[in-house]
């Protein structure tokens, strides 16, 4: 226990002079926010990677979806590397940096504005990452607070959440963007390493692949097959999700807006989708693997109800799970490997969540002649109201953490992808089909998920819903106004 506070204080230590550092270097709006857009490949592909996998899917993702699809689990890691990642990069990373020098913009509810030439769609874009961006950091918190309740069992789950959110504050107001950046970096080493640490532990306690696959497979032989238990709709699903959602995240599409140049894009694309697969794939399989290892007799957060438990606590499965096959001496490397991909993603979203307060909504509305420092005091007001409300929520605990991040990514995937993709992309597609996709396509994710579809199946109808009526009603008003 000593050794892991000892450890915990060190790395505390190490990010707040880090945070320092990168405050020295913050002298304007545009330092915090962007990292005075000329952020080098390296450190972009480390925080686009940090940003993308976080507590959310090693803890709530990896123990549901390895539990309930076993190996075929593993495919939502690929596709979020090879399309979340690379596909994103490859198609639209230099597109991104350009169209945010032409049209002079640092967030994504400005291009909307300047693309469709509508202070509406700026004012409901903001107003849409800020609410459903709040969740979604309320996941992370979820999930690294079951992780510490496991490794402490002393610390009280509200004692985490809180400590976590002052935490996140504190480093990220110091230097913005630059802390970040720097921190990001120093994360995805810390990840690399804890996750190959990881999987050698995992394969070794079960006594290699081969007898992982047919423990499962003897379970339910679905559980190794190409598609799990589930169907197929479940998974495709939640690799849709997971995977095109990306492709209009603003706390991701952030990081393009302030990398240095093309040739940073394609370095930083091949780095980014390494650490992508590397980090996803073995979340996912170390998930499958739940249920060759854990049972009521030693996983008494897992099955809270004994053997009765018909299903056991999702968001604990994983912070059992690694407890349980890593030696007593390196559970504060797996520890520190969730806190890193954590605060990473904590921060991104605070960042981008302050910004669509304070930048998009009262820059652009109530007072635009506001002074960079101004703009600056403000950023890190908006980023302390963001954790308040985020950890607010994470002590309610209003579900898992798949069914949080599922309303969160297919909400704010369903109002952008529309307008942001096709306005990148297609000159011909106009205002009302930007409008249209974006209120419909939130809408039909919304109801879908109220009336019952679980939220990573009600946000792909919604995401695929926005994609198909921007071109559609902006052809159709053409013709219309023709």
């Amino acid at each position: 226990m000593a050794v892991k506070i000892i450890v915990l204080a060190a790395y505390a230590l190490m990010i707040i002079v880090i945070g320092i550092l990168g405050m020295r270097k913050t002298k304007s709006f545009s330092d915090f926010f962007l990292g005075g857009g000329n952020v080098g490949p390296w450190m972009t592909a480390f925080s686009y990677g940090t940003a993308y996998f976080s507590a959310v899917v090693f803890i709530g993702f990896a123990g549901k979806v390895g539990w309930e699809f076993g190996f075929s689990g593993i495919w939502i890691g690929v596709f979020n590397a090879l399309i979340g990642v690379l596909g994103v990069w490859a198609i639209m990373g230099w597109r991104i940096k350009k169209m945010s020098i032409e049209y002079g913009v640092s967030t994504l509810s400005e291009f909307l504005e300047k693309r469709y030439d509508s202070k509406y769609l700026k004012l409901a874009s903001a107003v849409a990452i800020f609410v459903f961006l709040v969740p979604y950091s309320a996941a992370v918190f979820i999930g690294l607070s079951k992780l510490f309740e496991a490794s402490f069992p002393d610390i009280e789950y509200w004692h985490v959440v809180v400590a976590m959110g002052v935490f996140t504050s504190i480093y990220l107001a110091l230097g913005g963007y630059k802390s970040m950046t720097m921190i990001d970096t120093v994360f995805g080493m810390i990840m690399t390493a804890s996750v190959i640490v990881l999987i050698f532990f995992t394969v070794n306690k079960g006594g290699g692949i081969v007898p992982i696959t047919e423990t499962l497979s003897n379970i339910n032989p679905k559980l190794t097959e190409f598609v799990g238990p589930p169907g197929w709709w479940p998974l495709f699903s939640l690799i849709f999700l997971t995977s095109v959602a990306p492709f209009a995240m603003p706390q991701l599409i952030q990081k393009f807006y302030a990398i240095k140049d093309r040739r940073s894009i394609k370095i930083g694309m091949v780095a980014s989708t390494f650490f992508a697969l590397l980090i996803g794939g073995i979340a996912y399989f170390i998930g499958s693997t739940t249920r060759v290892f854990l049972n009521p007799a030693n996983a008494p957060l897992s099955f809270p109800n004994g053997a009765e438990s018909l299903k056991p606590d999702y968001d604990a499965l994983m912070p059992e799970l690694l407890n349980f096959v890593v030696p007593e001496s390196l559970t504060i490397l797996i520890l520190i490997l969730i806190l890193s991909a954590s605060m990473s993603t904590l921060a991104a979203l605070v960042l981008i969540s302050s910004s669509s307060v304070v930048k998009d909504f009262y820059a652009g509305f109530i007072n635009k002649n506001v002074s960079d420092k101004s703009l600056m005091s403000l950023m890190r007001v908006g980023s302390l109201l963001f954790v308040l409300l985020s950890v607010i929520i994470a002590l309610l605990k209003p579900d898992s953490i798949v069914a949080i991040l599922g309303i969160s990514w297919g909400a704010i995937g369903s109002f952008f992808l529309g307008p942001f993709v096709w306005g990148l992309f297609n000159k011909k597609v106009n205002k009302i089909g930007a409008i249209s996709s974006s209120i419909i396509g939130l809408i039909v994710c919304i109801i879908l998920y109220v009336t019952g579809m679980p939220s990573p199946q009600a946000g792909t109808v919604g995401m695929l819903v926005s994609l198909a009526i921007n071109p559609l009603f902006s052809f159709a008003s053409n013709l219309i106004q023709k």
